[in-house]
């Protein structure tokens, strides 16, 4: 047998990290890595956190490493490619079970080679090493930092609902534009995102203790989330309309890791055609830790949907102290992102404030290039029916506020929306029910 080229004189060799947990093919492979003249194994790591402290030294091109490393998942692998690895999974007869393959290439390990295969790991490796063996960059591969979708991926359209501090109705223009979009017959799932205590269950009647958000990521930080779970943990409200309930206490955003919420967007965008975030309120970023460590922020997710979003709605009050918060929060999306034109919602307009449409669109447009500015009526008659109902305004009957959610929806979907004279029906409706349709507003 022709023993395998030498790398060209002066070539470096490429260093590779390997944790196998104690698996039994981790001597073989060693010897196999060893030998190859291209390789030089620059570690053997006792445990992920050991791989992830060695990794983040930038010596090492590749990770070899067993697919049952305990504390693997799509987090841990992210961490590993943005510090410049390429990784190949080594799975003996009793690591790898049905799916596994599908869930690794879910968290974005490169090569997945099985024990009877250790003869092409040398070459494998130097596979995955390639990029940086040829003199160029190794790009991140973390999901989470793409804005927008993925190129050439069959994707619905994500709309993001955000808006500054002071309740000026994010949640009410979330779950108004999803059920009329519903109505207008697209499949719509709405999530509840928001870090510091969202309200999209009580506002539809949802009143489930377990959170499908929290769910969803434990699913896709495991690998296992695929379009089709993320459709049953949502819970369905109308024919068309599925629902992923928020944080149960808001002290729980510390479990929502950043790659998977990014793979949890990116399910839900595969899932149906029109998705609505109901974001938090704050988008500032945590201060640069200057040692280099990488602690969770609470306005990950806020951030995340704002940059994954094809569509951002700002949603401002029409009072003084709230146009004054909108103007700031313009900005403050500006900053963050400079190419987004932005939907603004002015909520909650009154002809007591003394100002006209057209002083307050003069006003926005000031600070921003939006793509419209839309206005929404104070009608509290609606919204505490819907509130109190547990029901969207589209299944609340005729309202001033309703017919300008409506029209707000219509903008966005692109299709014609009127909102309904008759509630929908809903799954799972108990036979003790009020059915009398609430009065209507006057």
């Amino acid at each position: 047998m022709t023993p395998p080229a030498g790398p060209a004189p002066g070539a470096a060799r490429i260093a590779v990290l390997v944790a196998a947990a104690g698996a039994a093919w981790e001597a073989e492979a060693l010897d196999r890595l060893e030998r190859s003249s291209s390789i030089a194994v620059s570690r053997r790591c006792v445990d992920l956190t050991d791989l992830l402290a060695s990794a983040s030294v930038g010596t090492a091109a590749v990770a070899v490493l067993s697919p049952g490393l305990p504390g693997l998942d799509a987090d841990s692998v992210a961490a590993l490619r943005r510090s410049g690895l390429g990784l190949v999974a080594v799975a003996g007869p009793a690591d790898l079970r049905d799916g596994d393959a599908e869930r690794l290439r879910r968290l974005g390990v490169d090569h997945l080679l099985s024990g009877a295969e250790l003869g092409s790991l040398a070459a494998t490796v130097l596979d995955a090493g390639g990029d940086l063996a040829a003199g160029r960059d190794v790009a991140p591969h973390h999901r989470g930092d793409r804005v927008g979708p993925t190129a050439g991926s069959p994707t619905g359209r994500v709309v993001a609902v955000w808006g500054p501090t002071g309740a000026p109705g994010r949640t009410t223009v979330a779950v108004g534009v999803a059920a009329a979009a519903a109505v207008a017959g697209h499949e719509v799932l709405l999530l509840d995102v928001d870090a510091y205590g969202g309200a999209v269950g009580q506002h539809l009647g949802v009143l489930d203790e377990a959170s499908g958000l929290l769910a969803a990521v434990r699913a896709a930080g495991s690998g296992r989330l695929d379009a089709e779970r993320l459709a049953a943990l949502a819970r369905r409200v109308s024919e068309r309309l599925r629902v992923l309930t928020g944080l149960p206490r808001p002290d729980r955003w510390l479990e929502v890791r950043p790659a998977a919420f990014a793979d949890v967007l990116d399910e839900a965008s595969r899932a149906a055609a029109f998705v609505v975030l109901d974001v938090g309120f704050s988008l500032e970023g945590e201060p640069v830790d200057p040692f280099g460590s990488a602690a969770p922020q609470r306005n990950e997710m806020t951030l995340a949907s704002v940059r994954r979003a094809d569509e951002v709605l700002v949603v401002g009050a029409a009072d003084p102290v709230g146009l004054a918060r909108l103007a700031r929060g313009l900005v403050e999306l500006h900053d963050l992102l400079p190419a987004v034109r932005p939907r603004v919602v002015v909520n909650r307009g009154r002809s007591t404030l003394g100002w006209s449409d057209r002083e307050i669109r003069g006003m926005v447009e000031g600070f921003v290039a939006p793509l419209d500015v839309h206005f929404l009526p104070d009608d509290r008659a609606a919204a505490d029916r819907a509130l109190m109902a547990g029901r969207s305004l589209a299944e609340s009957g005729d309202s001033a506020l309703a017919t300008a959610v409506a029209e707000l929806a219509r903008a966005v979907v692109g299709d014609p929306v009127v909102a309904p004279r008759r509630r929908f029906r809903r799954p799972g409706r108990g036979r003790g029910e009020p059915s009398a349709q609430p009065p209507k507003s006057r």
